[in-house]
């Protein structure tokens, strides 16, 4: 125990003396030697870095700059195709085409405008005989005496003395048989071809019936004054024709 406590007094009595101050200097010394070998180390880390810094930057000064171009735009465009060149002409030309003749259907087809076939012209006749008191004018206005004004007239009006026979222009049936509100007691009588005539201002007791079957001259009635629009004319028949129910003249179906 007592050997142990002169260790320490001596170890004390050393550090409290010259001894002190040599464990100061090895501690300088250790941090000096320590310091110099960082710097060391440091320096030759420095040394290598420039030396690869050296090189490389050897390395690009050898290698040629690259020379870069600048890059125009190329605009192409389509060239126009050529023209087709024209073809040879042939020593033979081209045939006309013949003109197609019409069809039976074509020319057979009747016109509503069409002059009447002589054959049309024997098949009727004259339902009265008198003289022209109104002329037909679809196409042109005619004086109407009774209304005094122009106006359209659709038929003949043929002057004869009141109570005269009226007679069928041509053969066929009896399609209408009525009072006409303007045209008083009326008859229409239907015949070939789609033709049709008319017979107006008649006395108010014709002859024939509705459906009757009649023949080119057969008395149908007899003039009156029914036709409350031409009664300021002087007594007469008013005769109309018709070809597919549109209006014709009756002078053109009627013989010369």
């Amino acid at each position: 125990m007592d050997e142990k406590k002169s260790a320490a007094q001596k170890l004390e009595a050393f550090f409290a003396g010259k001894g002190f101050y040599m464990v100061l200097m090895v501690c300088l010394a250790v941090i000096g030697l320590s310091a110099w070998t960082l710097l060391q180390q440091a320096g030759t880390g420095s040394e290598s870095e420039n030396r690869d810094a050296a090189a490389v930057s050897g390395i690009f000064q050898e290698l040629p700059y690259p020379v870069i171009e600048p890059q125009i735009p190329v605009i192409v465009t389509e060239q126009p195709a050529a023209a087709p060149e024209a073809p040879e002409e042939t020593e033979t030309a081209a045939e006309e085409p013949e003109p197609e003749e019409p069809t039976e259907s074509a020319a057979e087809q009747p016109e509503e405008t069409k002059p009447a076939q002589a054959e049309e012209r024997n098949f009727f006749v004259w339902p009265v005989n008198g003289t022209l008191e109104r002329d037909y004018a679809m196409e042109v206005l005619s004086y109407d005496p009774t209304m005094q004004d122009w106006r359209a007239h659709d038929g003949l009006d043929l002057a004869v003395a009141m109570g005269t026979p009226v007679k069928a222009a041509g053969d066929g049936h009896v399609s209408g048989v009525y009072e006409d509100e303007r045209y008083g007691t009326t008859v229409v009588i239907a015949h070939a071809n789609g033709l049709s005539s008319l017979y107006a201002n008649l006395a108010a007791l014709p002859t024939v019936r509705e459906g009757d079957i009649v023949t080119v001259g057969q008395v149908i009635g007899s003039v009156g004054d029914t036709a409350l629009c031409e009664i300021g004319e002087a007594a007469h028949l008013h005769f109309a024709m018709y070809r597919e129910g549109m209006s014709v003249n009756p002078a053109d179906y009627l013989p010369g």
